[in-house]
C-alpha cells in the first residue's frame, strides 16, 4: 500500500500522539475539519483532548504552544500556510528561539509550515520561509523532500528539546508516494546524496530536489554525471557532505525555491567559497525564484520558480568552464 507525502505527515503525528501523552496538536480547523490540507484528518477521533482547534491568531497560537512547552508539553502547531507564520514572528524568534539561552529551560515546540508554491496560489500562500527563520540562533529548520523524511524527520522534530520549523512542501503533498516507510532515517543535520555524479554538484532541498534530479537525468543523455545533494535540514547544515561533493566534481550550483536575496543558496555558496575555494574549477552559481511577488497564473508561476529546464540550462553554462 503506497503512502503519500501528506499521509506520511499525518502518520507521523499519529505516532507522536500515540507514543507520548505530552504531545498535542494545535491549529486552525485541525480538529473535526482535519486541517486545510487534511494533515490531521481523523486524529481528533482517537485523541479528542489532544487535537485542538485554535483561534485565528498565529501570534496567540505560538504563544500558547510556548507556554505549554515550558510546562512540559510537546506541541505540534500547524500553520495553514507558511506565509501566515509572519503573524507569529515575534513569538518564534524572540521567545521560542531565545528561551533556552535566557533561562536554561527548553522550549520543545514543532511548527509545521506548509511551504512553497502550487499553481494558482499566488503571493500570500506560496512563500518559502526557511531562510528567514534560519537566520535566528536557537531554531532548527527542516526541509524534507521525500515521503520517508516527511515521516521520520517530523518524529525527530517532536523529540528534540529545541524549537523546530518544519517546512513541508505543499506541492509534494500528493505528488510523492512511497511503497513503505523504513524503520529509521538519517539524523537531523545530515544531507543525502540524492543522485551521485562527478561533473558538477547541485545542492538543493525540498521540492527542488526533484526538479534537480530531472535536470540531471536530462544531462545524463549527453554524458554529464550530475551529483544532487539534498540538504534535508538547512539549520543545522551539513557542510561536510557539501564540501566532499564539490571535491569530487569541482563545480557547484545551488538551487532553491525561495527568493534570491540572501537565504539558503547564498549561505551554501558562502561556506564553500570560505572553506573549499581550492576545490572549485568554476565560479559557484545559484538559481532561485524571481525577485518578485509570486504570481497567481499557473503559467507565470512555472516561469517564476526554478524548473528542470532552467536548472539544466544553468548546469550547461556551468559545465562550459
Amino acid at each position: 500500500m503506497s503512502l503519500t507525502y501528506l499521509e506520511a505527515i499525518r502518520e507521523a503525528q499519529y505516532e507522536a500522539l500515540r507514543r507520548d501523552p505530552k504531545v498535542f496538536l494545535y491549529g486552525q480547523d485541525i480538529g473535526q475539519f482535519g486541517g486545510a490540507f487534511k494533515a490531521t484528518k481523523n486524529l481528533q477521533r482517537e485523541f479528542p483532548d489532544r487535537v485542538l482547534d485554535s483561534p485565528i491568531s498565529e501570534d496567540a497560537m505560538i504563544g500558547v504552544a510556548i507556554g505549554a512547552a515550558l510546562e512540559g508539553a510537546r506541541p505540534i502547531v500547524e500553520m495553514q500556510f507558511a506565509d501566515f507564520s509572519a503573524c507569529g514572528f515575534n513569538q518564534i524568534i524572540n521567545q521560542a528561539a531565545t528561551h533556552y539561552w535566557r533561562t536554561n529551560v527548553p522550549c520543545p515546540i514543532t511548527i509545521r509550515l506548509p511551504s512553497g508554491g502550487t499553481p494558482g496560489s499566488g503571493p500570500f500562500h506560496s512563500q518559502s520561509m526557511e531562510g528567514i527563520y534560519a537566520h535566528y540562533p536557537g531554531l532548527v529548520i527542516l526541509t524534507p523532500a521525500t515521503v520517508e523524511d516527511a515521516y521520520h524527520m517530523l518524529l525527530d522534530a517532536v523529540s528534540l528539546d529545541d524549537p523546530v520549523i518544519f517546512c513541508e512542501h505543499k506541492f509534494l503533498y500528493y505528488h510523492l508516494k512511497a511503497d513503505s516507510l523504513p524503520e529509521t532515517g538519517l539524523p537531523i543535520g545530515k544531507a543525502r546524496i540524492a543522485r551521485p555524479g562527478r561533473h558538477a554538484t547541485v545542492v538543493t532541498y525540498s521540492a527542488m530536489v526533484h526538479e534537480c534530479v530531472r535536470a540531471a537525468d536530462e544531462l545524463q543523455r549527453d554524458g554529464w554525471q550530475i551529483e544532487v545533494v539534498d540538504l534535508r535540514s538547512v539549520k543545522p547544515i551539513d557542510t561536510d557532505t557539501i564540501l566532499a561533493s564539490v571535491a569530487r566534481t569541482g563545480r557547484l550550483l545551488c538551487v532553491g525555491e525561495a527568493f534570491p536575496w540572501g537565504g539558503v543558496t547564498a549561505e551554501v555558496i558562502s561556506k564553500v567559497v570560505e572553506d573549499g575555494f581550492h576545490l572549485l574549477d568554476a565560479p559557484p552559481q545559484r538559481l532561485n525564484s524571481k525577485d518578485t511577488p509570486i504570481p497567481y497564473h499557473p503559467n507565470l508561476w512555472r516561469a517564476h520558480r526554478p524548473t528542470a529546464a532552467n536548472i539544466g540550462a544553468a548546469l550547461r553554462g556551468l559545465l562550459k568552464f
